[in-house]
């Protein structure tokens, strides 16, 4: 899969400047994600190097200081949620959709709504979309987390029942924490239950 996706200067150049922009442990993140989320896209028929892409670019400002994605926010008039607001943290995924825009030319809605909505979900997501919010929760490099298992087996077969298993793990960590928990996230999971008919 290396060969076939770096070996092309477009991605190669992609990965370049990534790997200046992120931490080591980001940057391998970020390898996983995009390497898993062209093993869901095969699976599940969807275009390999849109979901490449995606997952290269998911985390792209990730890495950015909390005052500076503000700033950046404020630049681009970044509408942002109660939760954003409480956890700039939140920020990197709609912050890194305007980012893959302007800085990596990237114009396809699909892979810059992947980007915006892969920490909160949403409803009614496109099949790309529920590829990275999925690729980025399971990817190899994931500490093993209690029913991990049970979402990669799942993800191959049923993208959205793994949303479905996701966001309620998702809930139930932010829950224990006793964090603001964006409301789409609480949707997502609402959706994708009502959806499937699981719990």
């Amino acid at each position: 899969m290396r060969e076939l996706y770096t070996g092309d200067e477009y991605f190669s150049q992609i990965e370049k400047k990534l790997e200046k922009e992120l931490d080591k442990k980001r940057f391998i993140h970020t390898k996983g994600v995009a390497y898993t989320a062209v093993s869901l896209a095969m699976a599940h028929g969807e275009n390999l190097q849109d979901a490449y892409l995606a997952g290269l670019l998911h985390d792209c400002a990730k890495c950015i200081p909390a005052d500076d994605k503000l700033a950046l926010c404020r630049k681009y008039k970044l509408t942002l949620s109660e939760a954003e607001q409480a956890n700039p943290d939140l920020l990197h995924a709609k912050l890194g959709a305007v980012i893959a825009k302007e800085k990596y030319d990237i114009q396809n809605d699909d892979i810059l709504n992947a980007i915006c909505y892969h920490t909160t979900g949403k409803p009614d997501m496109t099949e790309l979309e529920k590829i990275i919010y999925i690729a980025d929760y399971m990817e190899p490099n994931r500490k093993m987390l209690d029913g991990l298992k049970e979402v990669r087996q799942m993800a191959f077969r049923d993208l959205n029942q793994a949303m479905v298993m996701i966001s309620h793990h998702i809930l139930q960590y932010l829950q224990e924490k006793q964090v603001f928990i964006d409301p789409l996230t609480q949707e997502t999971y609402d959706y994708y239950k009502e959806m499937t008919g699981k719990e």
